[in-house]
């Protein structure tokens, strides 16, 4: 009889992978935990220009609740759970990889693992401008199993130059606001609460330094929190974030500063995703 009971609380607990051609879904227990969408999408009548690819949408909260969006019809180019820049220069031209402008695109091409039992996905993409490939991404993301209300997904994400000259890439420089990076666009909500390790941020901020931030909300009537912490292996950290009530956290880096993707000096950042379901 235990052992009767172990395996089906094993069988309840067990992470599975299912893919639609498009998007890998994962499933703990057949509950739905996030999407990793690899292939282009184009969705909600947004115009092709923003078709885009690697990315975490739909994300679930524990108890059940979609709390990401997908081309919302405000910011047609946010994008769920994501990483991007607006300013990402080669051969001294500016492209623009966060709207989705000006000819450059992230492009996937290839899984490098996938394993239901731990569970973790890592992917390879890679950075064209126009038919040039310019730069990889290699994106590596592990999922603890659900403990108590909450789970955690933490992420590592690897950038590359592959070509002589650099690739250059910083933050938006418009009013100073400096955001690009890893970025996560709630979905539709009531009750917003926006916090930082210094409280309730009322107000929109950008370029505030802060180890973490966290979106409170209800989604449909469930209620649900989102945390994102700025690993303290990053670069800059903690760095500064751009804080949006109307439903957006992003960690800004490298911010006003500008680095360069070069052949052989990768870059490494790492993020932890905590969503808390919230009774």
């Amino acid at each position: 009889m235990i052992a009767l009971t172990f395996a089906l609380a094993a069988a309840t607990s067990a992470f599975v992978w299912t893919d639609d051609g498009s998007r890998l879904t994962l499933t703990e227990g057949g509950r739905p935990v996030l999407g990793y969408n690899y292939a282009m999408r184009l969705d909600n009548g947004a115009p092709e220009l923003k078709r885009r690819q690697g990315y975490i949408h739909p994300l679930y909260s524990p108890n059940g609740a979609v709390v990401t969006d997908d081309f919302p019809r405000d910011h047609w180019h946010h994008r769920g759970v994501f990483w991007a820049w607006a300013d990402v220069r080669f051969q001294g031209v500016k492209r623009d990889m966060w709207t989705l402008t000006g000819g450059v695109q992230s492009r996937f091409e290839k899984f490098l693992e996938k394993d239901a039992a731990k569970p973790v996905l890592a992917v390879q993409n890679a950075w064209f401008f126009g038919e040039q490939r310019v730069a990889t991404e290699t994106v590596r993301f592990s999922v603890e199993p659900l403990k108590g209300s909450e789970r955690k997904i933490h992420f590592d994400i690897t950038l590359e130059g592959v070509v002589a000259e650099p690739v250059e890439v910083a933050g938006i420089a418009d009013q100073r606001k400096g955001y690009g990076g890893f970025s996560m666009r709630f979905a539709p909500r009531e009750n917003t609460i926006v916090r930082t390790d210094k409280g309730t941020e009322a107000k929109d901020t950008d370029m505030v330094p802060h180890p973490w931030a966290e979106l409170e909300a209800t989604y449909g009537g469930k209620r649900a929190a989102v945390r994102i912490d700025d690993d303290k292996s990053n670069p800059g950290y903690p760095n500064g974030w751009c804080l949006r009530n109307y439903g957006f956290l992003g960690v800004n880096y490298p911010g006003l500063t500008t680095i360069r993707l070069e052949k052989g000096k990768p870059v490494h950042l790492k993020y932890t995703v905590s969503v808390r379901s919230i009774e």
